[in-house]
């Protein structure tokens, strides 16, 4: 009698388009290869990439069928040959390249940090992406410090709040852009000056940025340039057409970088401890069910949340 394989559930879908292509399929568990871990996925992180690759608008992931999924937090089932720094049973967290909607899920074990105990899966799985493109951008790239005048725009967004509370624990004075309805939030956050973009213009408002982070596109770019000093830096984090370029940018005696986030499990283990201690809290705005995802990427679309939204997936 053959033996029945393992056997797995994963969202995917088999063309682009709105929320309603995704799917559920159910497939052989896969196992870990040389270097990786399988980890037990028991919530998973839905970005603003995710929405923009399930489209097709940034097809980062070829065509489909693909399974999204960047961020993840679960339980390490096994072991691949040469992984080192794990065992089965450790509970983990991080970025992974691709397949994070689904109940297993297979990574390069240096992808992953240690989950901080004090921290639950569902805001765990909210953290990795958020906080290393945050990190990425002002800390490896804009060496942001103390007194550092820092600028993020969608300051109530998923990378945004993350950015502000990491800005902030640097020692750096952080202004925000958000609708007035969030400037209680991103007060809490930390921000020390919120600005309401649908009623002023940044653009002429704000003034002597050592570092902006454009995390909208658009006009924001460009218009952003404004409020830098001399000397300033603008950081996106936003794949596609910028709407300007380096030499744009240093004609006008300014800097500019693209920070493309990558999984990183070292840096994501000291950001464990900012999440440990509470120094940087990830909000989640809404919690669902794996198989509501298309739900979640309406949510996200809707523009009317903060913070995070997570998929948990069944014990």
């Amino acid at each position: 009698m053959t033996t029945a394989l393992p056997r797995t559930r994963v969202i995917t879908q088999h063309r682009f388009g709105g929320p309603e292509v995704l799917e559920i399929e159910e497939r052989e568990r896969p196992g870990p290869g040389p270097g990786e871990l399988l980890v037990r996925v028991r919530a998973a992180g839905v970005n603003a990439v995710d929405r923009l690759v399930r489209s097709g608008v940034a097809p980062l992931l070829g065509d489909p069928p693909f399974t999204l999924g960047r961020d993840v937090s679960g339980t390490v089932e096994a072991v691949g040959e040469g992984a080192t720094g794990f065992r089965p049973g450790d509970e983990v967290f991080g970025k992974v390249t691709a397949g994070g909607y689904a109940e297993h899920v297979t990574a390069p074990a240096g992808q992953f940090a240690v989950k901080p105990t004090a921290l639950d899966h569902v805001h765990a799985a909210a953290a990795p992406t958020a906080t290393l493109t945050a990190w990425q951008a002002l800390i490896d790239l804009a060496h942001v410090g103390p007194g550092t005048r820092v600028l993020v725009h969608a300051a109530a967004g998923g990378v945004g709040h993350a950015a502000v509370q990491l800005a902030k624990a640097e020692g750096a004075y952080v202004v925000g852009t958000a609708r007035a309805e969030r400037h209680d939030f991103l007060r809490d956050l930390g921000v020390d000056e919120p600005v309401d973009y649908t009623v002023t213009d940044f653009a002429t408002t704000v003034h002597d940025i050592d570092v902006a982070l454009d995390l909208i596109g658009g006009d924001y770019g460009p218009r952003t340039l404004n409020t830098l000093r001399p000397g300033g830096l603008l950081v996106s984090a936003l794949p596609g057409d910028l709407g300007l370029s380096p030499e744009d940018v240093e004609a006008r005696g300014m800097c500019f970088a693209v920070v493309r986030v990558e999984p990183d499990g070292i840096r994501l283990g000291k950001i464990a401890s900012l999440l440990a201690d509470g120094r940087v809290h990830i909000h989640v705005d809404a919690v669902l069910p794996f198989t509501e995802a298309a739900k979640a990427h309406e949510l996200g679309e809707s523009g009317h949340t903060m913070g995070k939204i997570v998929l948990t997936f069944p014990e």
